[in-house]
């Protein structure tokens, strides 16, 4: 049975956390301590394999951690990680790889997920907050319909801080496929503004 490994770095000032398993990522999160992170990425492996956890990460466990942080930064990286996916429920896959899909720069809703690849926006909403593979699935780029944040398992903070670097000054709403869906996607700025109007009184 193949060993789980589990490795963590520090990267000014935050934890990421990753779990490969023959080079397929299991999970993956991150947190302002080594503990958090550590804890969020084993409640997220498969409970029957067992695992082990490194103090120095492998070469390639350390690219994998530095992609975590490139995405965490709000960059724009094309990720190559192999998600062990394969385990999940066919409806779970189907709502990861749309959310896979939001370009950097903008965000989409819960609703707007659930029309393009079917179900509820609860539904949706259920299968973000237990998103086994945090910041690679960008489930922080998924909002509710009136563009207020919604939730987020690594907290609110966090995920207003991932929107505010992923900001690109787009101005416009586009359209995106999903096998022969359209997903609609928004400028991440009218979540920003929405959530200054509203919780900080400014215009």
């Amino acid at each position: 049975m193949k060993l789980i490994e589990v490795y963590t770095q520090l990267f000014n000032g935050i934890w990421f956390a990753i779990a490969i398993n023959n080079q397929y990522v299991e999970a993956s999160s991150f947190g302002k301590n080594q503990q958090t992170a550590i804890i969020n990425v084993l409640i997220n492996i498969p409970f029957e394999l067992p695992f082990q956890i490194f103090h120095e990460p492998t070469i390639t466990a350390k690219q994998a951690l530095m992609h975590l942080k490139c995405i965490y930064d709000g960059k724009d990286v094309e990720s190559n990680l192999s998600l062990a996916t394969a385990r999940l429920p066919t409806y779970t896959k189907k709502v990861l790889k749309a959310t896979s899909s939001i370009p950097v720069g903008y965000v989409t809703s819960y609703g707007l997920i659930a029309k393009a690849v079917g179900g509820g926006p609860r539904a949706v909403g259920n299968i973000m907050a237990s998103n086994p593979f945090a910041p690679i699935v960008p489930c922080h780029r998924v909002v509710r319909s009136d563009l207020s944040l919604g939730g987020y398992g690594l907290g609110l903070e966090a995920k207003m801080e991932l929107l505010k670097r992923e900001k690109r000054g787009f101005t416009s709403s586009r359209e995106i496929t999903i096998n022969s869906a359209s997903l609609a996607v928004f400028p991440v700025e009218h979540v920003l503004r929405n959530f200054t109007t509203n919780f900080l009184g400014k215009s």
